[in-house]
């Protein structure tokens, strides 16, 4: 496959929702982290397509999804998950979230804890360590994402930018649109810390859970898979050697091979 279809769906919550989809196998709905995803093509998504048929709506704020204004806390933004899989026609779908996006499928997993047929966090946020708090990327200056993102900020560079054109001045203003209206939404659950509680509510988490995490992660540093780690004493864990916090997009293979492992080694694949 070269690149995933595209759909919209229309929630009951009335938001209008942008879905990547593709591939063959059990259902997975894939919740994107701060950044989206890399559209069509994105490597991980593809990657995980050779084994499921992967649903990857985008969050209401980024690309064509809409009704942002609807979304205005954590309860809202899980229960949007649920919407969207209401929307797809996905009962117990293997749920998979990188960093914020992490975070809302813990919260799926948490609040609904009976449909989540697996769960697979990577780097997720939503847990707060105050000897080791997490950067405030709204702070953090354009220049400097790359080195706190990737393990390769050379590389992370041009992922970010999406290869815009910046000496183009329309391609420049379209991107900070862009920015702009992705950084609202993900605000909303970042600003000012990434904390929402969930430790609280973690404990209501049954499904098989595994978490993967990029060996250099400098936003959410491995500490935090420690203490995940007791949170989630029944969780596997899983580091990625020469990844940093986009583990996804700079391991896509290693990552994906691990949420199949998890998958198949043991978790229940009954309709």
């Amino acid at each position: 496959m070269s690149a995933l279809d595209a759909i919209q769906i229309d929630t009951a919550k009335g938001t209008s929702v942008h879905v990547y989809q593709g591939g063959s196998g059990p259902d997975l709905l894939f919740l994107h982290g701060a950044g989206g995803v890399l559209g069509a093509e994105d490597p991980f998504l593809l990657r995980l397509a050779e084994s499921f048929t992967v649903h990857a709506p985008e969050l209401p704020g980024y690309g064509e999804s809409v009704g942002e204004e609807l979304l205005e806390d954590m309860l809202d933004f899980t229960l949007h998950g649920w919407d969207c899989a209401d929307a797809l026609g996905l009962d117990r779908p293997h749920l998979v979230g990188h960093s914020m996006g992490g975070m809302i499928a813990a919260e799926m997993a948490s609040v609904d804890n009976r449909r989540t047929r697996s769960l697979a966090l990577i780097a997720p946020a939503g847990v707060w360590l105050d000897e080791h708090p997490i950067p405030d990327i709204f702070a953090t200056l354009p220049f400097d994402l790359p080195a706190l993102l990737f393990h390769d900020p050379a590389a992370g560079a041009g992922a970010l930018t999406g290869g815009a054109d910046f000496s183009n001045p329309e391609a420049l203003v379209e991107f900070y649109i862009r920015n702009a209206r992705q950084l609202g939404t993900a605000g909303k659950l970042l600003f000012p810390i990434p904390n929402r509680r969930l430790s609280k509510r973690i404990y209501r988490m049954t499904a098989p859970t595994l978490l993967v995490w990029g060996e250099s992660d400098k936003l959410i540093p491995p500490v935090y898979a420690e203490r995940w780690v007791e949170l989630v004493p029944t969780a596997d864990l899983v580091t990625v050697a020469q990844a940093g916090h986009m583990a996804p997009f700079e391991q896509p293979d290693q990552v994906a091979a691990a949420i199949e492992k998890h998958v198949t080694g043991g978790t229940d694949q009954t309709p």
